[in-house]
């Protein structure tokens, strides 16, 4: 009984709004993307990856991955480094919120 309790307990943290970006917010903070990402997510050059219509969870992820080196990369490593948890979470939110 203890067991179900906890993973109930646990989903309905999980599920919680508090926990998701805010997309409005991540427009707000992705002017620094743009250059590489393009404005509306898709990327002009063909090495740097479209954002648009990412899943949330994958791309605040590997921003959080680039920021504590668990993913290496030279251009990515430092633009994660000043973003907080909140920013990564509100970037991830708009760039999935786009088609």
């Amino acid at each position: 009984m203890k067991k179900i309790t906890l993973a109930l307990a646990t989903a309905a943290v999980l599920a919680s709004p508090a926990y998701a970006g805010d997309a409005a917010a991540g427009k707000a903070k992705s002017g620094m993307c743009a250059a590489c990402h393009g404005v509306e997510g898709i990327s002009a050059i063909p090495m740097y990856p479209n954002l648009a219509g990412q899943k949330e969870v994958y791309l605040a992820k590997q921003l959080k991955a680039f920021k504590d080196g668990t993913r290496k990369d030279p251009v990515m490593a430092p633009m994660a480094m000043g973003l907080s948890d909140a920013d990564m979470a509100n970037l991830a939110a708009f760039y999935a919120s786009m088609k």
